[in-house]
């Protein structure tokens, strides 16, 4: 077993230990942002913390409805930019806590007036230092440099400061099932493997979803792309309809992750587009009724019909494709070439 899998199997503890590390710091949070006027959020992150932003922008703007902006954080580290940030509640994002350009922006953001929120797997690192909350993941040391237990931890984290924040008990009790639902996902590991190895020569994919699950696609994307060496790209259904379709022909695969929320219906349009043109479809949904359209698929166990929650499904398979499909195709994904575990830009 590579230690990418044994962390992807580590995620459903990782969760609890993690809600249970944080649960009286999301209750101080809650109180301190909603007696405060917060007209705007803006997330620092890069990479694969970067596509955990992008989900907090689309959740925070749904239930909370607070505009999100994701930093230009070269606009400050390279250009000496200084924004006002009062009346804003900064997200800043790293799982080390060593990323030098998110740590330059926070502490830019702390100096303006904003609440700074940091969210790391490091809570004695330069970043959590810097966070007026700091949200300590805990889930151990990630040892393979595909982050699977951290993004999933990370999401977490965001989605229950969410719920909290907007006041949803229904979404708090939803998310309280998430770890024994994902626990059913890797119990039918196998049956991924069995898809990833249709798949070993692969050499180019996109990944398309829509709404708070775009940034699955992305995620999706970058663990194909980091651990196989696959030209995997992601992108958003309404936007791939443009210029990107262009580049479908017969047999590209496409992979879809395609809910059972409000985005539903926008799906049918693109899968049959792609249909006409014979893309290799892998469709990856909790809607009986899609199943059916792909070439191949994979049917979630559940249908929470809210895009929120069903994100972390979608990030559980993504993560169990990618590493399989490593297997299939010789690859080691503990340790991608050119890679390294902390990345540090600025």
């Amino acid at each position: 077993m590579t230690l990418m899998e044994k962390e992807i199997f580590e995620v459903p503890e990782a969760l609890k230990t993690c809600f249970k590390t944080n649960e009286k710091l999301l209750d101080e949070l809650t109180e301190k942002l909603q007696s405060t006027k917060i007209r705007n959020v803006i997330v620092a992150a890069r990479g694969t913390s970067d596509h955990a932003g992008m989900y907090g922008k689309y959740i925070i703007e749904s239930f909370v409805g607070i505009p999100v902006s994701l930093a230009a954080m070269s606009v400050v580290t390279r250009y000496g930019g200084s924004l006002d940030l009062s009346d804003s509640l900064v997200l800043a994002i790293s799982q080390s806590g060593k990323a030098a350009d998110v740590i330059e922006y926070a502490e830019m953001a702390k100096k303006s007036g904003a609440i700074v929120v940091t969210i790391t797997n490091d809570n004695t690192s330069p970043l959590a230092l810097v966070g007026d909350y700091n949200f300590f993941l805990n889930v151990g040391e990630e040892k393979s440099v595909a982050a699977t237990k951290t993004f999933s931890s990370q999401i977490y984290t965001i989605a229950y400061i969410v719920a909290k924040w907007a006041g949803r008990k229904d979404l708090l009790a939803k998310l309280d099932k998430v770890p024994e639902k994902i626990c059913q996902i890797l119990l039918r590991n196998e049956e991924i493997a069995v898809i990833a190895s249709r798949y070993r020569f692969m050499k180019e994919a996109f990944i398309l979803s829509r709404g708070m699950n775009y940034p699955l696609a992305l995620e999706g994307a970058l663990k194909i792309q980091e651990t196989n060496y696959v030209l995997a790209k992601g992108y958003p259904i309404s936007d791939f309809h443009h210029g990107p379709f262009a580049m479908v022909d017969e047999g590209m695969a496409v992979i879809m992750y395609m809910p059972a929320g409000p985005v539903a219906n926008d799906s049918m349009e693109m899968i049959k587009k792609l249909q006409s043109v014979g893309a290799d479809i892998l469709m990856v949904t909790d809607d009986e009724d899609l199943i059916a359209e792909g070439d191949v698929g994979f049917l979630l166990p559940f249908a929470d019909k809210e895009d929120m929650i069903s994100a972390f499904y979608y990030a559980t398979f993504a993560q169990l494709f990618a590493c399989n499909l490593a297997e299939v195709k010789g690859r080691n994904p503990d340790a991608p070439r050119g890679l390294n575990k902390v990345t540090i830009t600025k």
